[in-house]
């Protein structure tokens, strides 16, 4: 005899957004059984049964494996309950950090590809956001050679020193690398090497790149650029322009295009004069 009140395994399954097929795994584990077995033989649930059915699922989502599920709701120990949710939120605001890193980066590497589409070596103006950096003096690192034939000595120092210091400071990098040279548009005296780091940092290496208006081109399918700061300068130069701050330089498909030159593509910018920007 069915009651009144008591719920079919198909009409459970879709108040709870399930599927019978869920339920009937769920029951032969151990984890939720229905609450009643009518005369017919068929197995019934009660409404009341949804937040067994939703604490499950609360734990599923967060990798709980499913024996220290059944575990807990057998044994119905506040305490015990109170330990595993608590470290699974820990777990939650790991992965939370990680998807929020990746977000960065892909953010980045979307942007950077966009801004590498432009036609090479044609000075361009267009509006930066701001950006947080990581940036390390150069006469930390000892004698940094911007040429191409400074080689995988200076990369491997910058990446060391990124690595250690993003794990003493907590910071988010996204290891996209660059310069930053004296306030003019030639390519000498790198001041820093840097790379992007996810929000502002209360340590000696930040630098903020100040969002604003910026003179900007592309070199493209070369690794080295000098032909580019010669370019930005004489433009500069011949247009009368008034720039403000570093220069920055930086790779701008290292992330997926790295390893073939005729897919090198970097960046020279620099900030516009308040004037300028109007």
């Amino acid at each position: 005899m069915e009651h009144r009140g008591w719920m079919t395994s198909g009409a459970f399954a879709a108040l709870c957004g399930a599927t019978k097929e869920t339920l009937r795994h769920y029951k032969d584990l151990g984890l939720l059984l229905p609450a009643h077995r009518g005369e017919n033989g068929y197995f019934y649930y009660d409404a009341e049964q949804f937040y067994d059915f939703y604490a499950i699922a609360i734990f599923r989502q967060t990798g709980t494996p499913l024996a220290e599920i059944r575990r807990c709701l057998g044994r119905q120990d506040a305490g015990e309950t109170l330990d595993l949710l608590r470290v699974q939120r820990e777990a939650l605001e790991e992965e939370r950090r990680r998807l929020e890193q990746m977000d960065f980066v892909l953010s980045g590497m979307i942007r950077n590809l966009e801004l590498g589409g432009a036609p090479d070596l044609e000075p361009r103006r267009a509006w930066f956001p701001q950006e947080h950096l990581l940036a390390l003096p150069a006469e930390e690192l000892g004698r940094i050679e911007p040429a191409p034939e400074a080689g995988d000595d200076v990369l491997i120092a910058v990446l060391e020193r990124c690595r250690e210091l993003c794990g003493r400071y907590g910071l988010q990098p996204d290891y996209q690398l660059g310069a930053i040279h004296s306030p003019d548009t030639e390519q000498s005296g790198v001041r820093y090497l840097y790379t992007r780091i996810k929000e502002a940092a209360d340590c000696p290496y930040y630098r903020e790149k100040p969002a604003g208006n910026y003179l900007y081109l592309c070199c493209r399918g070369r690794w080295d650029i000098s032909e580019g700061y010669e370019a930005l300068s004489r433009y500069v130069r011949e247009g009368g322009i008034r720039t403000a701050g570093p220069v920055y330089a930086c790779d701008l498909a290292g992330f997926i295009l790295n390893g073939v030159e005729r897919n090198a593509v970097s960046m020279i910018s620099v900030g516009l004069a308040e004037k300028e920007g109007a």
